[in-house]
């Protein structure tokens, strides 16, 4: 399987023109021609059908919104310039529906799902940087959405993302899954946690299988990512190797830990993560290495879960 296919939420299906932030004439003559996501409470007009669709506003429409927020542009699509814009006040009755892009999950298309969670994503950030993290006063937007300016100190801000490592680790024959006690019944998945400062990737992978099932890896290899805007993280998927270490629950992050076989995945005695999420493309690929074997023809992968945000 080649690792080039983007994740689920990856492959935003636009050019983000960033050379043209900084151009205010350009941005207001896109803006009057644009097409505009709206964002209501981190929840995101979309089509009221089976296969939900982002519902996408011309300028002329913002009127209905009846008070949105600075726009934040995200790119072309199509040609033509796409705005995430943010509904302040009640949302309108609109031909769409306001949903929370963890309970649309795996109903909408990959490049709906990257669009919607890049509008989503900028959105909130401006929610939550409204003021200046150097001396407290208010910012204000720049360059297009794509940055905060304190008029009081000088200070910039930009978008952040919270970097968190993903790895399956294992052998030729079984790999090492865990479960969170929140999860639905026999829940398991690949190793996850978040980069402390002044820690590589690398050494993140070993330092979080070590802490949460007291197993030492080697050879750590890096997968793919997937952006997981809830709030702000992106996954950066490893392979690893087992090094030595009796399975051990140390820091109390999981429920349960094990190793597993392909037999044992094929027999269903675990449930597997939803096929969207890249624990699941990481497991898939393991799978699929042994002569013969194909996970998709073999076990199902588990339910999307919406749960609500913090």
């Amino acid at each position: 399987m080649s690792r080039a296919r983007s994740n689920f939420l990856a492959g935003v299906p636009l050019d983000r023109l960033g050379h043209l932030r900084k151009d205010a004439g350009w941005i207001d003559e896109a803006r009057a021609r644009g097409r505009y996501i709206a964002v209501w409470q981190r929840k995101l007009l979309v089509s009221d059908a089976a296969e939900p669709a982002p519902v996408l506003l011309g300028h002329a429409d913002l009127a209905i919104l009846g008070g949105a927020s600075d726009s934040v542009l995200l790119g072309h699509l199509d040609d033509t310039p796409c705005f995430a814009v943010a509904v302040i006040g009640e949302p309108p009755e609109t031909s769409g529906i306001f949903a929370d892009l963890r309970s649309l999950g795996d109903r909408l298309m990959p490049a709906d799902a990257a669009l919607l969670a890049y509008a989503r994503a900028m959105i909130l950030w401006h929610e939550r940087h409204g003021h200046c993290n150097a001396c407290g006063a208010a910012t204000r937007a720049i360059e297009a959405g794509h940055a905060r300016e304190c008029p009081s100190c000088g200070a910039k801000h930009f978008p952040r993302v919270d970097p968190a490592i993903i790895v399956l680790v294992a052998d030729d024959e079984r790999c090492l899954l865990g479960r969170q006690a929140a999860w639905p019944a026999d829940r398991y998945s690949t190793i996850a946690g978040f980069v402390e400062p002044g820690e590589s990737l690398e050494d993140a992978v070993r330092r979080e299988v070590l802490e949460e099932t007291g197993i030492q890896v080697d050879a750590v290899d890096y997968h793919s990512s997937q952006p997981w805007p809830f709030p702000s993280s992106l996954m950066l998927g490893f392979r690893a190797r087992p090094a030595g270490g009796e399975l051990t629950l140390h820091d109390g992050e999981l429920e349960d830990a094990r190793w597993v076989s392909r037999d044992d995945i094929a027999a269903g005695r675990v449930l597997l993560p939803p096929a969207v999420s890249i624990a699941y493309r990481l497991i898939e690929e393991w799978f699929d290495s042994a002569p013969g074997r194909r996970l998709a023809a073999e076990a199902r992968p588990g339910p999307w879960i919406a749960r609500p945000e913090p």
